[in-house]
């Protein structure tokens, strides 16, 4: 972009305002330190506004048939496959992972709006057999009213798709605080929802501070219910506002994943695999592969191979073709990388590659760090225990399956596992064993697909899932229906012979 950054605007009621306060913040490209926009530097009375608005329209959407719904969620997926490119290179500007990458974000928004369209026309309830004759007895989905949907910015389409789309088939309204660091690529994603054709008010986004608008928004009395993705201890301080509002609120929160090597597996393969894991979106994934346990007869040589290809990895600008490695999203997040590597060395960690600010030559505008191994990782240190959330993974050496499991275990989370081996016996045993949501064989610890529920145990999450038929009980209430044709009174667990 070249002169004066554009300025955004909040999308209230069918409008698009600023902030009441006129206040604005600017997003930047982390690979090259240009201010991509301006966007409202929202507070607690656009809040308000914004779920007024929601409130006002639920009335009306409630009542709309959910095929109907349906039908406008189905339009958004098409116009996002139609503008797929466009929005890929506004993330890639926004956030830093590289294009490839940012492609497959919109693409899964695009999975998730196909996919929930086609609920429209089930979101399933189910009948069963009453106990007494002449009776029908069935349940059915209800919406809960307004929902608060708070996300973050590594992946700032898909996630929001998560949330945003099922809660609209479902009948409810919402208003949308997305992360600062992506405000633009959230901005672009509601309009998309105004171009085909939702009503005023259904969809609100207000951006701003999370101190500000994010809390302001749990704590607003007309939203029912909140869906959060963000760290563990801003989820849990979120959880607790809820629990004294009485509102449902689900979380998703992080992770410090790992992959077990045994000795069969195909060191390749898990190579590959491990490097797209532990590297991919520069490591600010949520199921990143930051502890990589490995059975002591091939360490050395999955070591070797994963130092090589990490000192291979190019980093740069994520709208060039040859970039393996973007920039982190800011310099503030390549400070607490960095304070993390300092730790792991203070602890006695070996450091076998990178460790570095990157800021030579093209490097030097943006936030980039050097893809990171540490070898000599003991379970208990902190950098095997604690999110780094950026381009680093440990080696931790194991002697045996039974002791791999136990390492894997030995976390506050519980998101994403994987194992590789070519043993059908290791892999079952591990699929049972492993306190993960997710476990992959023969995989990294990375992917989604969007019918199937996504979320963690243990501070992960709080038992909710996204992604699959799951996703819909966090939007919507269950509804018992009896009805009684018998003509007469029948009095159910009394009139028993």
């Amino acid at each position: 972009m070249t002169g004066r950054a554009e300025t955004f605007r909040n999308y209230i009621n069918g409008r698009w305002i600023g902030a009441r306060s006129g206040a604005v913040m600017e997003s930047v490209n982390p690979a090259t330190g240009e201010v991509l926009g301006l966007v409202p530097k929202s507070g607690p009375e656009d809040v308000d506004d914004a779920v007024r608005a929601a409130a006002a329209a639920f009335a009306s959407w409630r009542k709309t048939p959910a095929p109907r719904r349906a039908e406008i969620l189905f339009r958004v997926a098409e116009r996002l496959v139609t503008h797929k490119e466009d929005l890929a290179r506004l993330m890639t500007q926004e956030m830093g992972k590289v294009l490839t990458e940012a492609r497959g974000d919109v693409q899964e928004a695009i999975d998730m709006s196909y996919f929930i369209a086609g609920e429209g026309r089930r979101l399933h309830g189910y009948t069963a057999p009453s106990e007494m004759p002449h009776k029908a007895a069935y349940c059915v989905r209800s919406p809960l009213g307004v929902v608060g949907i708070i996300t973050p910015w590594n992946f700032p389409m898909a996630i929001p798709s998560w949330k945003i789309v099922p809660a609209l088939v479902c009948g409810n309204t919402v208003v949308f605080k997305p992360a600062s660091y992506t405000p633009l690529v959230a901005l672009r994603f509601v309009q998309i929802f105004e171009e085909v054709g939702l009503p005023p008010g259904v969809l609100n986004i207000v951006t701003g501070p999370g101190s500000e608008v994010g809390d302001s928004l749990v704590e607003h009395p007309q939203v029912r219910v909140v869906s959060f993705t963000g760290s563990t201890e801003t989820g849990l301080r979120l959880a607790e506002k809820c629990a004294r509002a009485g509102k449902r609120i689900s979380l998703e929160m992080g992770g410090k994943n790992a992959a077990i090597v045994m000795p069969d597996a195909d060191l390749g393969l898990a190579t590959d695999a491990l490097t797209w894991s532990a590297f991919g979106t520069t490591g600010q994934r949520c199921t990143a592969c930051s502890r990589i346990i490995v059975h002591r007869a091939v360490k050395p040589d999955l070591t070797e191979r994963l130092v090589d290809r990490a000192r291979q990895l190019r980093l740069g600008d994520g709208l060039r073709s040859n970039t393996d490695v973007g920039p982190v999203v800011s310099d503030a997040q390549l400070e607490r990388i960095h304070r993390y590597v300092e730790i792991g060395q203070r602890e006695g960690a070996r450091l076998l590659t990178g460790g570095t600010r990157m800021r030579e030559g093209e490097l030097a505008r943006g936030s980039f760090y050097a893809p990171t191994v540490f070898d000599g990782v003991r379970p208990e240190m902190r950098i095997a225990q604690e999110e780094i959330f950026g381009p680093v993974t440990d080696v931790i050496e194991a002697d045996s399956f039974d002791a791999a499991v136990t390492v894997l275990n030995q976390s506050r989370y519980g998101l994403s596992a994987s194992i590789f081996t070519r043993d059908i016996n290791a892999a079952m045993q591990a699929i049972d064993d492993l306190d993960t949501g997710i476990v992959y064989v023969n995989h990294g610890t990375i992917g989604a697909e969007v019918h199937l529920p996504f979320g963690g145990t243990k501070e992960t999450g709080n038992g909710h899932r996204e992604g699959g038929l799951q996703v819909l009980d966090v939007f919507s209430e269950w509804k018992s229906v009896y009805v009684d044709y018998s003509g007469r009174l029948q009095r159910a667990q009394i009139d028993r012979e």
